[in-house]
């Protein structure tokens, strides 16, 4: 029986060659940081993009606590909104779970608002939903994002 240890040193290597490719192709997914500015005299900009597969699009935008958040999607009805609020010293938190505010399309259009509760960078995703992503659907979208 000299042949099992090195017929298992083969399946061995083959299962971990495919565990790393395996985990190379999840970490392809792309994450694009976009912070943003508002004119001056202005208390919104828009933003366009496109989206594909499992690729998101986090738009960085300082607020105070007590502001409104606004925030209007159009464009192709996969494209999705997650807003994120900072962390207790005022910067992005990558960890943190969304506010009560998502806006996602009802009729090819949505908007929806927020007071915000804290100072500090708040991070807006753009992603699309699992079932969509998994086909590598592109979607196009324009966001308006508005503070008062």
């Amino acid at each position: 029986m000299p042949w099992f240890p090195a017929r298992f040193a083969r399946i061995a290597i083959l299962a971990l060659a495919l565990a790393a490719a395996a985990g190379a192709v999840g970490a392809a997914d792309k994450v694009v940081t976009v912070p943003v500015k508002f004119a001056k005299g202005t208390t919104g900009a828009t933003v366009k993009g496109a989206i594909k597969g499992y690729d998101s699009v986090e738009y960085l935008v300082v607020a105070r606590a007590g502001q409104t958040l606004r925030l209007a999607i159009a464009g192709s009805a996969n494209a999705n909104v997650n807003v994120f609020p900072p962390r207790a010293d005022g910067t992005p938190d990558p960890d943190a779970s969304g506010l009560e505010l998502s806006a996602a399309y009802r009729n090819g259009r949505s908007s929806e608002s927020a007071v915000l509760p804290a100072n500090g960078t708040y991070r807006i995703q753009v992603y699309q939903f699992r079932a969509i992503a998994r086909r590598g659907t592109v979607s196009k979208y324009s966001l308006k994002i508005e503070i008062r």
